[in-house]
């Protein structure tokens, strides 16, 4: 294309007037090149490309425009146009450069067309830009292999490293593992201050993890409020469980973004491969078993996956198909607990509580299956059975001139539903309830945990004229500020204070302090878990409002509560 040494300019072609304006106007490059490869014409848009004046090109050598090192290719491409003019020679479009001013390369698409003027042939060259489509490719190959929120690597990716770490680790007869991490409570944050605070508490959280860990070590955001960490070389154990510590202390930090402040958390699970799977896919289930063993023990901690885990997930999987099928088919019951006036003994009101009695694992304890249903996304549909299951009951012991109050338990799963408060409304008119003859029992960690949302979820029903009870009252970290405000009618004391009163001076103080603080506030006060005469006499002489317990009675089928009436009268005193 050129021959070395001084550099010779040709002249510009000599085109009629009112060319140059013409070919000004197209937004592509446009250049005019002879066949001993020299720049015989340009346009204005070849200033934008190549960062230099058209002027300053007429007659340069084509080389200024190349990669270096792409002349000689270049220059046999247009030896070849000029000898067959109706083919392309210049290869696929990924292959094409324009060298700028600067010394950098613009990736282009070059047609070329045979253009002759006063004897003269030329190769008319359009040349294209396509750094803009070069950038969405490069984009859309990121966003392939990454998440977008956080830039770490996606679950594809993830999944891939994973594979080849395990392959490498049986390989060399190695160790390698996995972390699985699951933010603790992340659905409040994204229901109590928007999916924007949840957005960037996400990156924050990534952002820290990734600054406890090595170059070598790959973290993930597998989708949601999910992360996790590959290990590479993990030989001894410990330096993995001192990772997770390290992890799990750093996301703790306090969080403020504005004046939002949260408390982060996380649940972790871990895994060794090949010992504990020997693919990626068994790595992460069993990972994942371990996580949740890790939110069971109470969150924020970490547990190692081990051989019983997997029998625990079989388990899970049998009691959640045959909740699927009782549920579908009619399998729960509601049984009822008496509460009792302390003073009168006098029945004020049940407990509903699901019973399942399967044909084929037999009786079934709620401590069994409401967690397996609140995992596997079955506690809305349970809730919703035993709300409306005990709206029924109402009705028809009300038909027969029993006028009981009923309180029914309700998960935070539920309360968080939109709708709840409207769907409560039609239940009450469906049925024709008195609302005062409904109590919701909801949990210390539930009406505290959402702060301000929550309590206004539990004004809306408060609102409706049902009656509202805090359950288990002892066991979580309310203030009395925040009693003070929520709308709530009865405490019921957690029943390990109330079996440990009359044994454990501590107990005995914890519980004379709730009932004083009840009685301070306005509330009834609830001693649940009454079994012995002992219990009863203590929680009298204290103020307890109402008792609740196998001492006077056990949970019966609504059939049996007629008699069980009659025959508790004065049972308490």
């Amino acid at each position: 294309m050129s021959s070395g040494g001084a550099e010779t300019r040709c002249p510009p072609v000599r085109s009629p007037d009112g060319w140059q304006p013409w070919l000004d106007l197209i937004p592509d490059g446009v250049l005019l090149v002879d066949e001993q490869g020299h720049i015989r014409g340009a346009n204005e848009a070849m200033h934008r490309l190549c960062g230099l004046d058209p002027s300053a090109l007429h007659g340069r050598a084509l080389d200024v425009l190349l990669p270096i090192g792409a002349s000689g290719r270049h220059g046999a491409h247009l030896q070849q146009f000029f000898q067959q003019p109706r083919q392309r020679p210049m290869g696929s479009v990924s292959r094409l450069s324009l060298r700028r001013a600067d010394g950098s390369q613009l990736p282009v698409d070059i047609s070329l067309g045979l253009f002759e003027t006063e004897g003269e042939r030329l190769a008319l060259a359009v040349i294209h830009d396509l750094s803009e489509l070069h950038t969405l490719h490069q984009r859309n190959d990121y966003l392939a292999t990454h998440d977008e929120l956080t830039g770490l690597h996606n679950r594809p990716l993830f999944h891939q490293l994973l594979s080849q770490a395990l392959a490498q680790a049986q390989r060399s007869q190695r160790s390698m593992a996995l972390l699985l991490i699951d933010l603790d409570d992340f659905k409040s944050v994204n229901d109590g201050h928007g999916h924007h605070v949840g957005d960037r508490l996400l990156q924050d959280m990534a952002s820290r993890m990734r600054s406890e860990l090595r170059s070598s070590d790959a973290l993930a955001r597998l989708g949601g409020d999910e992360f996790a960490v590959l290990l590479p070389d993990q030989t001894h154990a410990p330096d993995t469980l001192r990772v997770a510590e390290k992890l799990l202390v750093s996301i703790a930090k306090p969080w403020q973004l504005g004046h939002h402040e949260i408390s982060p958390g996380a649940s972790i699970g871990i895994v060794f491969g090949p010992g504990d799977g020997n693919s990626a896919d068994m790595l992460m289930r069993h990972a994942d078993m371990a996580m949740y063993q890790a939110k069971d023990a109470g969150r924020g901690t970490y547990r190692v996956f081990d051989g019983r885990m997997a029998a625990e997930l079989a388990e899970r999987s049998l009691l959640q198909g045959r909740l699927q099928l009782a549920l579908r088919h009619g399998g729960l019951q509601l049984h009822y607990q008496p509460q009792l006036c302390a003073r009168s003994g006098r029945v004020l009101g049940v407990e509903a509580l699901a019973r399942w009695q399967d044909a084929q694992l037999g009786m079934v304890s709620p401590a069994r299956f409401i967690p397996v249903a609140e995992r596997c996304g079955l506690i809305l549909p349970l809730g919703d059975w035993v709300l409306n299951e005990a709206c029924r009951q109402l009705r028809s012991w009300l038909d027969q001139g029993l006028a009981l109050r009923v309180a029914v338990n309700v998960s935070a799963h539920q309360l968080r539903l939109p709708r709840f408060a409207s769907h409560l409304a039609e239940l009450l008119q469906q049925w024709r309830i008195p609302p005062a003859l409904l109590e919701l029992e909801i949990t210390e960690s539930v009406a505290m945990g959402d702060g301000l949302q929550a309590k206004a979820l539990l004004e809306e029903v408060a609102r409706l004229g049902v009656q509202l009870a805090l359950d288990d009252f002892g066991m979580g970290h309310s203030s009395l500020g925040q009693l003070r405000d929520l709308p709530v009618h009865r405490i019921k004391m957690d029943r390990s204070f109330v079996q440990g009163a009359c044994t454990h001076a501590r107990d005995a103080v914890l519980t004379r302090a709730v009932i004083g603080l009840t009685k301070t506030l306005g509330m009834r006060v609830v001693g649940e878990g009454v079994e012995t005469d002992a219990q009863r006499r203590f929680l009298q002489a204290e103020g307890c409002d109402e008792l609740q317990g196998w001492l006077f009675a056990p949970a019966v089928a609504a059939a049996h509560i007629p008699q069980l009436l009659q025959t508790l009268v004065g049972a308490a005193p």
